[in-house]
C-alpha cells in the first residue's frame, strides 16, 4: 500500500507491479482479497498473514507501546469472510492494549507491531495464534481461524532510557490528529 492509492507488489519472479486505484476503498478493499488470496493458497496456515490498508503516520508501534484500536472480527469460511463475531466500531470505547503485555490473543500481540497512529491493517490469524481447540463460547467455534480489521487510533511510544537513577522512562506521542478526547495520557493533539 503507497498513498494515492498505489499498492506495489512483487510476483514469483520478483517482478515489481503497481497498480493505482479510483479510490482509497478500492485500494483497500483489493489489499484485503490479496490476503485472503494468500491464505487460500496457503498448505497451512502457520502464521499470522499481515497486509496493510492504510499506512498511517509516526513511529511503528513495538513492545511496550499502547495503542487503542478499532476493530471488526470475522470467522474465516468457505476461504472467506464469515460472520463478524466481535467488533468495536460503532461502540463509544475503544480496545486499549499494550503490546507484549499478553492481554490479548498471541495473533493480535504479531500482527499490530509496527503499526502506526491512522495505520489500517487486516490480519487472518491461525488458531495455534488465535483461541486454539477451545474456542469462545457462543462466539468462536474450536479450531476457527479468524480475520481482523483493525485501525489505530492513538499511539502512546513508550522509549526507555536509563538517567542517573537508572529509572528515568520519557514517552513519546505521535503528532497525527486523534478523534478522541484526551485521556490516560494519549495525545489528542
Amino acid at each position: 500500500v503507497q498513498p494515492n492509492n498505489y499498492s506495489t507488489f512483487y510476483d514469483d519472479q520478483r517482478q515489481n507491479w503497481s497498480i493505482m486505484f479510483e479510490s482509497e476503498k478500492a485500494s483497500m478493499d483489493f489489499s484485503k482479497q490479496v490476503c485472503i488470496a494468500k491464505c487460500n493458497s496457503s498448505p497451512v496456515l502457520d502464521s499470522v498473514l499481515c497486509q496493510d490498508l492504510l499506512l498511517g503516520e509516526g513511529q511503528g508501534a513495538e513492545g511496550g507501546d499502547s495503542l487503542e484500536i478499532a476493530y471488526t472480527g470475522w470467522l474465516f469460511q468457505s476461504n472467506g469472510l464469515g460472520q463478524v463475531f466481535d467488533s468495536n466500531v460503532n461502540r463509544d470505547k475503544l480496545l486499549r492494549l499494550k503490546l507484549g503485555s499478553g492481554k490479548v490473543i498471541k495473533g493480535w500481540e504479531e500482527g499490530m507491531m509496527g503499526m502506526k497512529k491512522g495505520g489500517r491493517r487486516y490480519l487472518i490469524i491461525p488458531p495455534a495464534w488465535a483461541y486454539g481447540a477451545q474456542g469462545v463460547a457462543g462466539r468462536v467455534p474450536p479450531d476457527s481461524t479468524l480475520v481482523f480489521e483493525v485501525e489505530v487510533r492513538r499511539v502512546k511510544l513508550v522509549k526507555e532510557c536509563s538517567g542517573s537513577d537508572g529509572q528515568s522512562v520519557s514517552s513519546r506521542d505521535s503528532p497525527a490528529p486523534s478523534p478522541v478526547p484526551n485521556s490516560d495520557g494519549f495525545s489528542a493533539d
